[in-house]
């Protein structure tokens, strides 16, 4: 039997939920409320008890989600910012845009996340933050984190763009530090259709800041008490989001399930995922780790199984950090990584045969080694 491939399936989903997902965008098409609909507020207060806070904002993208809260903490030019170099640029790039400084620290390297081991080692008076990735959907060790900044009284933003619905020992990804970020890219976990994101925080003098910097610094129409951004995120998005929502944590079982049918059948031939027994992984990735990796991306490729790479270059080897003066070698676990991780197809609906076909073929290209 011949398979169509696909490294995330949007279609089957849409099409499972396709009666819901359109009477819902038809309500607002006749409401004609496509900005500050009664949708945002409702997904605004339905994502807060999801994620075991107290406020959320709606903003346009998982950056604007990580910006917002940077803007909101008043972080300055020349302020400093702990985070991992093992990530999507935009945790960095928030920093960079408001003039301050991004610090790598290597990674774990089981887990891919922060090595909370290295933090305390590069703080010094100018830091002023700390941002932990829950990278691939996998809660930072964030009490050793919090600790860490509440000895130097650091504000914490939780980077759970690939981990909404993520635990650590029974807590929410996004309810444990100052802020949260989620992202509703349309690939993850719980996606819009089109970009979108959302700032979580437990404190109310936060959620109203940052309530105005995403509307221009307005509370008060034609009034503006702060700098600040067209940072919305639209009803329509709300209204896609709030039927998914409610598919969720089933979609979160499902790729459980599709995560253990890969480890149980590949573990004896790649580095599968690493889970702390204290977490509950999400999966927004299935992320495996070889030596020959290159050489099983083009196998699969040519056997019409798509793959990916999070991520092939770590931040402080980028071109636009080559200002931090960062060498290779200087955070070799995560240079290490780059070089080695890939991802496979995943998503909750995915069908075993498609599944058997995809561990079939990398053993198959195992076997001819």
């Amino acid at each position: 039997m011949s398979y169509q491939f696909e490294f995330c399936d949007l279609k089957v989903q849409y099409r499972n939920l396709e009666q819901e997902i359109d009477a819902a965008i038809k309500k607002v098409l006749n409401s004609s409320r496509f900005i500050n609909g009664p949708e945002l507020d409702e997904l605004e207060k339905q994502i807060a008890s999801y994620s075991q806070s107290r406020f959320c904002v709606g903003l346009a993208s998982g950056t604007d989600a990580l910006l917002v809260p940077l803007m909101t903490m008043g972080l300055e030019p020349g302020d400093e910012v702990i985070t991992t170099p093992f990530t999507f640029i935009a945790t960095a790039e928030v920093v960079s845009l408001l003039k301050a400084k991004p610090v790598f620290v290597d990674i774990d390297e089981k887990t891919y996340n922060i090595d909370v081991n290295r933090i305390e080692e590069k703080i010094t008076k100018r830091t002023k933050a700390i941002i932990p990735v829950h990278l691939y959907g996998q809660m930072a060790d964030m009490d050793r984190i919090m600790a860490v900044a509440e000895k130097h009284h650091l504000v914490v933003i939780e980077d759970a763009a690939q981990a909404i619905g993520a635990e650590y020992k029974g807590k929410k990804a996004c309810s444990i530090g100052d802020f949260g970020s989620l992202s509703f890219f349309p690939a993850k976990n719980l996606g819009a259709y089109g970009d979108g994101g959302m700032a979580v925080t437990g404190h109310e003098e936060y959620f109203r800041k940052m309530k105005m910097i995403r509307n221009h610094g307005s509370a008060v129409r034609y009034e503006h008490s702060l700098i600040g951004l067209n940072g919305r995120l639209d009803t329509l998005q709300c209204a896609i989001l709030l039927v998914k929502l409610k598919h969720l944590d089933q979609w979160i079982a499902d790729r459980n399930r599709v995560a253990g049918r890969y480890t149980e059948g590949l573990k004896d031939l790649v580095t599968t995922p690493y889970v702390e027994k204290h977490n509950k992984h999400v999966f927004n990735q299935y992320t495996i780790r070889t030596e020959k990796r290159d050489g099983l991306i083009s196998y699969l490729n040519n056997n019409g199984i798509p793959t990916a790479i999070h991520y092939p270059k770590p931040l402080h080897l980028q071109e636009c950090y080559r200002d931090l003066g960062c060498k290779p070698g200087s955070l070799p676990a995560a240079e290490k990584a780059a070089r080695e991780v890939m991802s496979l197809p995943m998503y909750p609906e995915m069908p075993d045969g498609i599944q058997d076909t995809i561990i079939r073929t990398v053993r198959e290209f195992f076997k001819s080694k």
